[in-house]
């Protein structure tokens, strides 16, 4: 399975955010694990860089722990098109509207967040991280 994380769950575990950081984590190593596949859009990175920055962490450790997703984690770029498509959604977040258009164009399965209300009117699937590891757990048991 292909997700699209949303930017608040990478943040939720490098926070150490209660009480969403463990299922968080659970996603991180199925994606370590190789159980799905996690992909961040580039604008996630930067919102996670700035966010992480503008915290209690240093310029060397916010590098590192963006090196280290984009070892994890496939990262897409947001076209221009994405933005455009968005403007045409009946979803009122314009950004999430954006992610929805990513996650289609690229080919994503699901979006993970734990923002529900406003992907309501969402084309793809979009589950909260608790929900995401319900679905792997169904996907591997289907699969033995």
């Amino acid at each position: 399975m292909k997700a699209l994380i949303d930017t608040c769950v990478i943040v939720d575990i490098l926070q150490k955010r209660e009480p969403f950081c463990q299922p968080a984590m659970e996603i991180l190593l199925s994606i370590s694990n190789r159980k799905c596949i996690g992909i961040l859009t580039a604008k996630s990175i930067t919102d996670i860089y700035y966010i992480l920055r503008r915290s209690i962490h240093s310029e060397e450790n916010v590098r590192k722990l963006v090196r280290i997703l984009f070892t994890l984690f496939d990262v897409k770029d947001t076209f221009s098109a994405d933005c455009e498509l968005a403007l045409d959604s009946a979803m009122k977040d314009y950004e999430d509207a954006i992610m929805v258009q990513t996650a289609f164009r690229i080919g994503a399965d699901c979006i993970v967040t734990r923002n529900l209300k406003d992907y309501k009117l969402s084309a793809l699937p979009v589950f909260s991280p608790e929900q995401f590891l319900l679905e792997l757990a169904k996907e591997e048991n289907a699969e033995e």
